[in-house]
């Protein structure tokens, strides 16, 4: 296996112009310790040449966190819906079976998130909340049961929903809580995979989504800020679910999101002049299959038929190589601490950079061979394909609110 550059490290480093700044310094500490991972692969290709994905450490270190977690996890109390979303989309990625007493337990779990007015909170009690609602119903659709998806209140769900829409088409978080595109996306998601869309649901939210792409091209939090990746997949996302992805500069946008693969690292970094981040594997990595779908359907761009627009081997490089701890579990880059949302949004991505999908013609091109290959998401919801399918197929069969 060839690594994903075909000059030396030296060439392919950050070049500062003698002008020596904390984002310079930063960046070529990264880039340090990043080449001194590929060099030592390097040294040891020819005996070795395919980089493990160290699934079974993944997996124990997943399976624990469904059971127990430790004292430092008491800062994401008003999370635990996004821990089991978190947890079960690796699982599923990793095609790892929950056992049937385990589904029932995080199915009991998530009832007691959901308010009795609809959507779900961060715990038990806890006010709802878009984002953990959309992380329960993510996590509900992965389990796939009859029981899990039978708990969802569509009919409060969209009531709840419709209580955090803003007169000019956004989402507050929450009731009287902030302004935010992730709200929107959580907001469409839930709705579009629970049957639940209405057009007064939606009405303005596609005229302000196109108010948050800038100048550079990708989407910003709300109009106004800067572009982030975060950001540009939910909005770019949630356009698409409306069906008004035409209404953007999707050229600019394409632009953008290919100028944040790193030259070095091969990973993402998530906004223009800052660090490569692991989980910006899926946030910028999982922009590129709406894309490349978006311009296809247009059919007035020549695009390839095999491959992403951006490059998939070296995403795969700097996942496998840089991201995985050495007891399992993923992380943002080397020396950092491994956690559940890294681990989630690392497997996503390189779920990515494994699969072409494209109608109903599908690649695979796994980095370390067939061993490493994870199952293919649906890059709308970031649940694997079978999951969003089964889910959309079990609530088209009821009648929207």
């Amino acid at each position: 296996m060839d690594l994903h550059f075909s000059k030396t490290l030296d060439e392919v480093k950050l070049k500062d112009d003698g002008l020596r700044t904390v984002t310079s310094e930063e960046q070529q500490r990264v880039e340090e310790v990043v080449s001194k991972n590929y060099a030592s692969y390097l040294r040891v290709a020819d005996l070795n040449p395919d980089f493990p994905l160290y699934r079974q450490k993944h997996l124990h270190y997943l399976r624990r966190g469904l059971r127990h977690l430790s004292d430092s996890y008491e800062c994401l109390d008003a999370s635990r819906p996004w821990l089991c979303y978190w947890i079960l989309h690796s699982l599923e990625l990793l095609d790892e079976h929950v056992p049937p007493q385990v589904t029932s337990n995080i199915v009991d779990f998530l009832r007691r998130c959901q308010d009795p007015e609809g959507g779900f909170g961060g715990g038990p009690g806890q006010v709802p909340h878009l984002a953990p609602t959309y992380a329960a119903v993510c996590a509900l659709s992965i389990l796939g049961s009859k029981e899990a998806l039978d708990i969802l209140d569509r009919k409060g769900l969209q009531n709840f929903l419709s209580q955090c829409k803003s007169i000019d088409g956004s989402f507050r978080m929450h009731v009287d809580g902030e302004v935010d595109i992730r709200g929107v996306y959580c907001a469409v998601v839930v709705a579009s995979i629970t049957n639940i869309m209405t057009p007064s649901l939606f009405e303005g939210t596609d005229e302000w989504l196109t108010k948050c792409q800038t100048y550079e091209g990708g989407f910003c939090g709300e109009p106004g800020l800067e572009a982030h990746g975060g950001y540009t997949f939910c909005g770019y996302a949630a356009l698409i679910l409306l069906g008004k992805e035409h209404l953007i500069d999707t050229k600019g946008l394409l632009r953008w999101a290919a100028s944040r693969q790193m030259k070095l690292e091969g990973g993402f970094q998530g906004r223009t002049n800052k660090l490569v981040d692991g989980c910006y594997s899926f946030w910028q990595g999982g922009i590129f299959p709406l894309i490349h779908n978006v311009l296809e359907a247009q059919s007035d761009t020549a695009i390839s038929q095999d491959k992403w627009m951006f490059d998939q081997t070296a995403l795969q490089h700097y996942v496998l190589i840089n991201c995985q701890y050495h007891a399992g579990g993923l992380i943002d880059k080397p020396g950092k601490s491994r956690d559940f949302y890294h681990t989630c949004y690392c497997l996503s991505g390189l779920s990515v950079a494994q699969h072409f999908i494209l109608k109903h013609q599908m690649k695979t091109d796994a980095v370390g061979g067939d061993e490493n290959l994870l199952k293919p998401i649906h890059p709308l919801y970031n649940i694997c394909i079978d999951s969003a399918l089964s889910t959309l197929k079990y609530f088209k069969k009821f009648d929207i609110p």
